[in-house]
């Protein structure tokens, strides 16, 4: 029997619109777009608005402007979370029906309080690694109805800890033991919005991306949304995470820290400043489209080596 070919390349730029694009977001789109380019695919924009209160007006339009200046044209008009809430609420019952999802009434608070009674009160990227205080035959059960927040059990079956192992095209092996390391994470907020794990792992699927090219600090995420996936059967894409663009003072560069929109205005100064990032060797002085060229020559060839 011969082997089912592999479904054709489609790669994705997701921003999010709580501001304009900087040095680091122009390097992961311009990767993303390299790659889907180099493999012959198609390349997506999906504007990740679902932390509604976080968005800045004008930032979208802002986003798309600044990637058509520098000639980075989707190839299907772009889709907003905001728009896919029934999908998002469709995955989350097939979670709950299977088993895998449960009500969370706890505020941050109570779970310090519990972490702290256990003596661990450990912190995580600023997350506190939840003790399972409303899990299902937990000493606090919610139900459904009742539900404050909606994790996800991410222990096994037998009670046993879940250790995701993954490879990423550039970094290579990985490996985290989700339960605990990052703990049972929330799916849908207790304000009623949507989380970014589930809503990124069900827009992924529904678009057909093959291939997530990203920056490097969102590798993180990446073991959190295979164990969705696994759970949701649905396919799981390539993984590859971009270096992180640094401030001067060592910090990565984001919005919240204040890092300065690229200025697109000269488009081929921010097409060569992010082609350097991602490692390319390009010659000055040359033109948007001449950078553009030579970056995806050179990316076809690193493909080549891989």
């Amino acid at each position: 029997m011969s082997a089912r070919p592999d479904p054709p390349y489609v790669g994705r730029f997701a921003p999010s619109p709580t501001g304009w694009l900087h040095a680091g977001s122009m390097v992961a789109a311009l990767a993303s777009w390299l790659d889907a380019r180099a493999h012959g695919g198609r390349w997506l924009v999906r504007i990740e608005d679902v932390d509604g209160p976080r968005c800045i007006a004008g930032a979208e339009d802002a986003i798309l402007r600044q990637l058509a200046d520098c000639g980075l044209h989707p190839d299907a008009p772009p889709v907003r979370q905001s728009d896919r809430g029934a999908l998002y609420a469709q995955a989350l019952e097939r979670l709950h029906a299977a088993g895998r999802a449960y009500g969370c009434r706890c505020t941050r608070r109570e779970i310090a309080q519990a972490l702290q009674a256990r003596g661990l009160g450990r912190e995580r990227h600023g997350d506190l690694v939840y003790p399972g205080t409303c899990r299902p035959g937990g000493p606090q059960p919610v139900p459904w109805p009742e539900a404050r927040a909606v994790r996800l059990l991410t222990c096994a079956a037998d009670g046993s800890d879940t250790v995701i192992d993954w490879t990423d095209r550039r970094l290579g092996a990985q490996r985290q033991n989700v339960s605990r390391e990052v703990g049972d994470f929330v799916l849908r907020r207790a304000d009623g919005l949507w989380a970014y794990q589930l809503a990124v792992v069900v827009d992924d699927a529904a678009q057909g991306v093959t291939d997530i090219v990203r920056g490097e600090d969102l590798a993180d995420n990446t073991p959190r949304q295979i164990l969705l996936r696994r759970h949701l059967g649905l396919p799981q894409p390539r993984h590859l995470h971009t270096p992180l663009v640094l401030a001067a003072d060592g910090q990565k560069l984001s919005k919240q820290n204040g890092a300065a929109p690229v200025d697109t205005g000269r488009p081929a100064e921010a097409l060569a400043a992010a082609a350097r990032a991602l490692g390319l060797d390009l010659a000055e002085g040359l033109s948007a489209d001449a950078v553009r060229a030579e970056a995806l020559r050179q990316w076809s060839r690193r493909l080549e080596q891989e």
